[in-house]
């Protein structure tokens, strides 16, 4: 492999970040390749068995096998480095992978976690069931209220863990206060920053120590592959996710990778194009549902932080409908563009009903909890003209009684 234009850190840093997005963390092999290689290999030869030795003691550096390093996956990890501003990355073979490894890499028995109660469904049921089935205490709050954070943090608290905005509520956390309150008893702040994207939003810059993404999400873009992504320091990532990631298992293979690597080339085109689109169909709900929650919007009760910490409004709304299940099944029956789907962050404008899908686990007791009503639909825009999606959006609601 060639260290050709994007691996000296030195010089990719200087770059401004849309040369970074294109070409940060290349790599050519020795046929001058100007797309990225897919390096579809599990393990390596050595030229020695000394070298073999010298690469396991950590001498050498080369690559030893694909659960630890792959060509493919070292450019997508170091490119999303320079896009995060973070020392270090590795990904994960799907979000919830790198969920539960950014967790369980730092956590032990005996451990205090705080969580925003406003969680993806998965993330949630790490904090209520997984986590303390190893001894890890967790006090689940209001992510909105940082005096809850501040009283529930004890000198045992190791993390303190967010979303915003939140799935599928859309509430927006103070990052930097809460990471002050973290870091006063010696925890650590993680946020799942898979809704804004670093385009939107790089929570490393308001005091966060780690990042996560479902990279499923607005990075691959188009619905394509599974994909997971935590950021952090070199010490974290190395001395702490490393050894879990490399005794576990969740890597990614470097088929995915390699497409997701590709998609960050128009990351920054798609998800400002599909926040313009998102806003132009927010105004337009506002006036005509009962509730939207749209960050973007001065409607929403936390607008002015979210745009504190946000670029833009990003490209995930909800709607609340006041005929409950009903109503909500029958709109998303009656759209004829809009695709039914749970999941988010694609070119095509999905929708969904967390209550019977995305958030069904979580119970009846845990969506009331959370402020996930029966009546409440999460509307992810794409890339469509935003005229059309809101002519679908309009017969639907005259059809289903709205």
């Amino acid at each position: 492999m060639k260290p050709k234009t994007g691996t000296d850190r030195d010089t990719t840093r200087s770059w401004r970040p849309a040369t970074q997005r294109v070409r940060g963390g290349t790599m050519r092999s020795e046929f001058g390749e100007t797309s990225e290689a897919i390096f579809l290999t599990s393990g390596y030869s050595y030229d020695e068995a000394e070298t073999a030795a010298a690469r396991f003691r950590g001498d050498d550096p080369g690559m030893t096998y694909s659960r630890l390093q792959n060509p493919t996956v070292a450019m997508l990890e170091e490119r999303l480095c320079l896009m995060e501003g973070a020392e270090a990355c590795r990904v994960q073979a799907s979000g919830m992978a790198a969920m539960t490894a950014a967790l369980q890499c730092q956590l032990s028995a005996g451990d205090h976690v705080v969580s925003a109660g406003a969680l993806f469904g998965s993330c949630r049921w790490l904090m209520t069931d997984l986590l303390p089935r190893f001894g890890v205490e967790v006090t689940i709050i209001d992510g909105r209220d940082t005096d809850a954070w501040a009283a529930s943090v004890r000198e045992n608290t190791k993390v303190c863990w967010l979303e915003t905005p939140a799935n599928p509520t859309m509430d927006i956390v103070d990052m930097r206060a809460v990471a002050d309150i973290a870091h006063d008893v010696g925890a650590r702040l993680v946020v799942d920053n898979a809704f804004a994207t670093p385009i939107l939003q790089r929570p490393l810059e308001f005091g966060a120590d780690i990042v996560t993404y479902s990279a499923t999400k607005m990075m691959d873009g188009q619905g394509r592959v599974l994909a997971g992504a935590v950021l952090g320091s070199e010490e974290f990532v190395n001395d702490e996710l490393l050894p879990f990631q490399r005794n576990t298992g969740p890597n990614l293979s470097p088929f995915n990778a390699w497409v997701v690597l590709k998609s960050l080339e128009t990351l920054d085109l798609r998800v400002r194009y599909q926040s313009e689109n998102a806003k132009t169909v927010a105004a337009f709900l506002d006036e005509r549902i009962p509730t939207l929650l749209y960050p973007g919007l001065s409607s929403h009760p936390q607008h002015d932080l979210a745009m504190q910490q946000m670029s833009a409004g990003g490209t995930i709304m909800s709607l609340f409908l006041d005929g409950g299940r009903e109503q909500a099944h029958a709109f998303l029956n009656a759209l004829e563009l809009i695709d039914i789907s749970n999941n988010i962050g694609d070119s095509r404008t999905l929708m969904t009903h967390p209550a019977s899908t995305t958030h069904y686990g979580v119970g009846e007791e845990g969506r009331a909890e959370m402020g996930i009503t029966e009546g409440m639909l999460r509307l992810s825009i794409g890339l469509e003209d935003p005229l059309d999606l809101i002519d679908d959006l309009d017969r639907a609601l005259a059809k289903s009684g709205v």
